[in-house]
């Protein structure tokens, strides 16, 4: 997963020097201005936090860390694979979490990966876009980062089924605040190569942040499997057929008419579906 957020990251790269088809940004000037905001707590606290931990702790240990979260809050996909009609595998993940919480100790190793349960990533903004809601405005919130309108409602769900955040009702906070710090430094650490990248590549990092943040929810609302076609956008990609104003509908149109004349081949049936960037070279986005 890790290798496809970077894929995502140097995607987004183009960019600096282009425009993207459905540019769906309202609150844009707010964002930014939140975005930097963000930047300057994440720089004073967690980025630092992240690189101590890494210096400090061997790679095996990190994972393993990573591994108890990752377990910790697998419910929320869980719930998700139900909610979205996946019904085998929502059982194949529940098994995955009972063997990681048993045999895997707790979620540190995971055991259940080398007997053919993989990993999924799952969460409600995914059951709404296969439900056919729309994306919506993209928004960057306080200290959580992107997000956009359709997944918001995931903070409650996400919140619901994590096994931390029902602790923290009960147990002394003594015991549940530093669980809580280490879940955010854990996750930041994850990012830092990610971040780092796009610090020192991107023109603008705002734009870079949000293009690989879409392009990701693209990747994991089809399971990996972004359709090459636009038409198939309204069964629940993040830019339905409405977000287009006349000129970008335009552009598509112009795009299509160039392809047709460049005599470019179909893609055959049966063929798996490949991903396109919607990022055009030569705009600025």
């Amino acid at each position: 997963m890790r290798q496809s957020f970077l894929l995502f990251l140097l995607l987004a790269l183009l960019s600096g020097c282009a425009t993207v088809q459905n540019d769906y940004d309202p609150l844009s000037g707010l964002n930014r201005k939140t975005e930097d905001f963000n930047g300057i707590v994440d720089t004073a606290s967690l980025k630092p936090l992240a690189k101590g931990y890494q210096a400090v702790t061997p790679k095996p240990i990190r994972n393993m860390v990573s591994n108890f979260y990752d377990n910790a809050t697998y419910f929320n996909t869980i719930l998700n694979d139900f909610l979205q009609g996946k019904g085998k595998q929502g059982f194949e993940d529940f098994a995955r979490f009972i063997i990681n919480s048993t045999v895997g100790i707790a979620g540190l190793i995971d055991v259940a990966k080398s007997m053919g349960f993989e990993k999924h990533d799952e969460d409600f903004g995914q059951t709404l876009a296969t439900w056919g809601v729309g994306q919506g405005a993209y928004i960057v919130y306080p200290l959580l980062g992107s997000n956009s309108l359709r997944k918001t409602p995931d903070f409650i769900t996400s919140t619901a089924t994590d096994p931390l955040f029902w602790v923290s009702l009960v147990a002394a906070p003594q015991i549940t605040i530093p669980f809580t710090v280490m879940k955010y430094i854990d996750k930041r650490s994850r990012l830092l190569e990610a971040s780092d990248l796009r610090d020192e590549l991107a023109l603008d990092p705002y734009i870079f942040t949000r293009e690989a943040w879409r392009q990701q929810r693209e990747f994991l609302i089809y399971d990996g499997k972004p359709p090459s076609s636009s038409s198939s956008d309204d069964e629940g990609d993040d830019w339905a057929d409405d977000e287009f104003d006349t000129e970008d509908a335009q552009d598509a149109s112009d795009s299509k008419a160039s392809d047709a004349s460049n005599q470019s081949a179909p893609n055959k049936k049966g063929d798996k579906p490949q991903y396109k960037s919607r990022i055009l070279l030569g705009n600025d986005k």
